[in-house]
């Protein structure tokens, strides 16, 4: 062997496998079921899906606060659009979980022991982000934790509509300055002279008002997530206690029509 030539280290070509980490990510189901259970697999994949696409969220939320706060109308947009469109993939989602039964379920539901959806660290931030201020989200998230200091960020700094306010305020929409300077970790209350202020985006500014029917989009589609949510939970279990000691289909129904922007259905009522 010629000590003069260096060989030439083996780097194998990315692939589809090794990009997309796939080896790894299909060891990550882990069903506890020892028995016949056939469905638990079903339950652990849509649940794993689902907080994917909650990362996906809270990724495309970020940038979009970012645009608006640079008044970027047309990056806003697609980003907008984008979240809505997930929202939708949720929505279908509960299609799949429906395919089972309530003895289908119960037959691995002890499994789950604790472990309940309420839980989910990556939905109270999304929560948070799009404005909810509800100390008691933390309250079982180990004190400071990673987890518990993520959710707690997300409901000190200002929310997706604040953004919004940021957004209009750059286009020469006036808003109070109480509003504009509030102390985002507490939770907003929809605003008289903020809704005059939309109405008059919606009727002399075209872009703004495309934009604002945008963020009604994600509203309504969170709504729907959340009722189609409720209906397989009682569905499912009927109104029985939640895993984890949550009341279940009883909390899930106190949510729904809690929209995340009220100003934008109020403002509908000045047309």
């Amino acid at each position: 062997m010629n000590s003069g030539v260096n060989a030439k280290k083996f780097e194998p070509s990315l692939t589809y496998s090794s990009y997309l980490k796939i080896d790894e990510l299909l060891q990550l189901q882990k069903p506890r079921s020892t028995g016949p259970e056939h469905d638990e697999m079903l339950f652990i994949i849509v649940h794993q899906t689902y907080e994917l696409w909650f990362k996906c969220v809270l990724h495309e939320l970020s940038r979009v606060q970012q645009l608006l706060e640079l008044g970027d109308t047309h990056a806003s947009l697609p980003v907008l659009g984008r979240v809505r469109t997930i929202f939708k993939v949720l929505v279908s989602q509960v299609d799949i979980l429906e395919t089972m039964t309530p003895l289908q379920f119960n037959s691995f539901r002890d499994r789950l022991e604790a472990a309940s959806g309420f839980q989910s660290v990556q939905f109270r931030e999304l929560e948070a982000v799009l404005g909810r201020r509800d100390h008691s989200m933390i309250d079982h998230l180990e004190p400071n934790s990673e987890p518990q200091l993520r959710v707690q960020s997300a409901m000190n700094r200002p929310a997706l509509f604040d953004s919004v306010l940021v957004y209009l305020v750059k286009r020469n929409h006036k808003m109070p300055i109480e509003i504009m300077q509030r102390n985002f970790s507490e939770s907003y209350s929809a605003n008289e002279l903020v809704q005059e202020s939309l109405a008059d985006a919606y009727r002399n500014d075209p872009e703004a008002a495309m934009l604002l029917e945008r963020l009604i989009d994600i509203d309504e589609g969170l709504q729907e997530w959340r009722y189609r949510h409720v209906k397989m939970v009682e569905r499912t279990i009927g109104m029985k206690q939640g895993t984890g000691g949550s009341s279940g289909a009883a909390y899930l129904t106190s949510t729904l029509f809690k929209p995340i922007f009220p100003d934008l259905w109020a403002v509908r009522s000045r047309f």
